[in-house]
C-alpha cells in the first residue's frame, strides 16, 4: 500500500438483527486497516447507534463526516455485519456526493449460528444494497466471494485491489498532462481528442517546442541549475561515449522541462522528439524523459498524450514506473512472443544495464551526432502488464485494452531499449489491436495489475475496455 491512503467506512445495520455484530465488525475493520496502513474515516460509536448507519438521520451524519474529509477519502468501504439497511447505505453515498469508488463487503453466516440472536443474513442484504445503488446510479465494486470475513486473506487482497482502483480513478479524474510541441507530421497514429479527455477530467496543457528550446538556449554551463542537472544525469546513468557538450545540451533541456512542469502543476508529459529536437537543438530528449518516468512523472515520446496517460494509470495501479514501447518485431517463429522496443526513453527501473548513447535509426536522417541522449539497455525477465488508452474521436468515446504476460530473458541482439514479451494468444491480441484502430505504441509495467485497470477504466471511468485472455 502507498502512504497516507484513506477510505471512508460505512457500517450497515438493521434493528431487528443483533447489534453486537456491528461492534464486532468495527473491531475487525480497525484491525485490518491498521495492518494494511490505511486510515479509516468512520463514525464513532457515540455519533450514531454503535457507529452504524440505518435511518436517514444517521445517513446525514455519516455523509457530513465524509464531506468534511473529501480531500483525503479515495473510496468507500461498505461493511455489512448483518443484513444492513440498503436505504441507509445508498442515502449516505448520495448525500456525501464524493463520486469515488465503493466496495461492498458482507459477512458470512455460520451454520451453527442461524438462530435469531446470532444470524446475519448478509448474503441477502448485499443483494439489496447493490440493488439500491444500481437504482441510485452509484457505481460499486464487489468482493471475489459474495460473502467473506474481512480478516480472511482473500478479502485483504480484495481491499488492496480496491484501493489501487481508487488511486487510478482519482488520479485519472484530475491528471494534468503537458504536450510539448506539435505531433510529428508522420505520426497520425498518436492523434487524440483534447475535448474527450477533458470531459473525463483529463487536462492537456500545450506549449510550442520553440518556447522550450528557446529557454534552453538561453541557459549556460555556468548556471547553477544546469550544473545541478548535469550532476543528476551523470549519477543517473553511465554516459558511455556521449560527448560533454551533448550532456550539457541534455542538462539545459532538462532544466527547462522541469520548470515547465512545475509552473503548470503537471503530472506527466508527451514530448515532440522526432525529429525537431535533433535538427534544431542537437540531442535526444530520451534521458530527461527516462528520469521523469523513473521519478513517477511519466513522459512519452512523439507527443503521445494518451500513451503517457496510460503510463500514468499503470503507475497509479502498481506504484512503479511504466514505459511506452512499440509493438515492434516478431520473435523468430514463436507466435506468442514479440520484441518490444524504443530508441531509448524507458525508466531506469527497466534497464539494469542502462547507459546514455545515441539513436542509430534516427541518426541515419539527422546525423548520429545529433541523437546523443537516447538510452541503451535490455529489460530482463519480469511480470508484465500491458495496455493502451485511446480516444476514439469519430465515435466520441474513450477505449482501452489491458492484459498480462511475461518479460523474458530470451536472446535479443539489437540496440536501444529492448525487451522480449511472452503473451498467451498474442496473435489474437494483434488481431484485436489492428481491427479496432489502436496505436502501435503500448505501455508496459512490471506488475500484475490488469484486473485493477479493467475495473477502474470500465466500471468507474465508463470507458470501453477489452481485457485480453489466453
Amino acid at each position: 500500500m502507498m502512504k497516507n491512503e484513506s477510505i471512508g467506512v460505512i457500517f450497515g445495520n438493521r434493528d431487528f438483527f443483533p447489534d453486537h455484530l456491528v461492534t464486532e465488525a468495527r473491531k475487525d475493520i480497525q484491525k485490518l486497516l491498521s495492518e494494511l496502513k490505511i486510515e479509516g474515516v468512520m463514525l464513532s460509536e457515540d455519533e450514531t447507534k454503535l457507529g452504524g448507519v440505518e435511518i436517514y438521520k444517521e445517513a446525514q451524519i455519516c455523509a457530513d463526516l465524509f464531506k468534511s474529509n473529501r480531500e483525503k477519502i479515495l473510496g468507500i468501504l461498505v461493511v455489512l455485519p448483518n443484513f444492513g439497511d440498503e436505504k441507509g447505505v445508498a442515502d449516505t453515498l448520495k448525500l456525501a456526493e464524493l463520486n469515488v469508488p465503493v466496495l461492498i463487503q458482507a459477512y458470512p453466516d455460520n451454520l451453527d449460528k442461524l438462530d435469531p440472536a446470532r444470524r446475519r443474513d448478509g448474503y441477502c442484504g448485499k443483494i439489496s444494497v447493490t440493488n439500491n445503488l444500481y437504482q441510485y446510479g452509484i457505481r460499486y465494486s464487489l468482493t471475489g466471494k459474495h460473502v467473506i470475513h474481512p480478516l480472511e486473506e482473500e478479502f485483504k487482497a480484495d481491499l488492496k485491489k480496491f484501493v489501487a482502483v481508487c488511486r487510478v480513478v482519482n488520479g485519472l479524474k484530475k491528471v494534468r498532462i503537458g504536450a510539448v510541441g506539435a505531433r510529428p507530421g508522420a505520426f497520425n497514429t498518436v492523434r487524440y481528442s483534447e475535448k474527450i479527455l477533458q470531459r473525463n477530467g483529463i487536462t492537456v496543457t500545450t506549449v510550442d517546442l520553440s518556447e522550450i528550446l528557446g529557454r534552453a538556449n538561453k541557459l549556460t554551463a555556468q548556471d547553477k541549475s544546469v550544473k545541478e542537472h548535469l550532476e543528476k544525469i551523470r549519477a543517473y546513468a553511465s554516459t558511455g561515449k556521449t560527448p560533454d557538450d551533448r550532456l550539457m545540451q541534455i542538462a539545459r533541456l532538462d532544466v527547462v522541462l522541469k520548470d515547465f512542469m512545475e509552473e503548470n502543476a503537471l503530472d506527466a508529459t508527451a514530448i515532440q522528439c522526432w525529429t525537431s529536437i535533433q535538427q534544431n537543438y542537437g540531442c535526444n530528449v530520451c534521458t530527461s524523459m527516462s528520469m521523469m518516468s523513473e521519478n513517477m512523472l511519466p513522459s512519452a515520446c512523439e507527443v503521445d498524450v494518451t500513451g503517457t496517460l496510460t503510463m500514468y494509470a499503470m503507475q497509479l495501479a502498481s506504484g512503479s514506473p511504466s514505459a511506452l514501447v512499440d509493438w515492434n518485431n516478431n520473435y523468430a517463429d514463436e507466435d506468442n512472443k514479440c520484441v518490444l522496443f524504443h530508441c531509448g526513453n524507458w525508466a531506469k527501473s527497466f534497464l539494469p544495464d542502462i547507459k546514455i548513447s545515441n539513436a542509430p535509426i534516427l541518426g541515419t536522417t539527422v546525423g548520429v551526432e545529433n541523437t546523443y541522449g537516447a538510452l541503451d539497455g535490455r529489460t530482463p525477465a519480469a511480470p508484465l502488464t500491458f495496455g493502451r488508452i485511446s480516444s476514439d474521436d469519430t465515435r466520441g468515446v474513450m477505449k482501452a485494452y489491458v492484459g498480462e504476460g511475461e518479460l523474458t530473458d530470451d536472446e535479443l541482439k539489437t540496440f536501444g531499449n529492448r525487451a522480449v514479451a511472452s503473451i498467451s494468444n498474442l496473435q489474437g491480441l494483434m488481431q484485436f489491436v489492428c481491427k479496432n484502430g489502436f496505436e502501435h505504441h503500448v505501455v508496459m509495467n512490471a506488475s500484475r495489475t490488469a484486473d485493477i485497470l479493467e475495473e477502474a477504466f470500465g466500471n468507474y471511468m465508463g470507458w470501453e475496455v477489452y481485457k485480453h485472455q489466453s
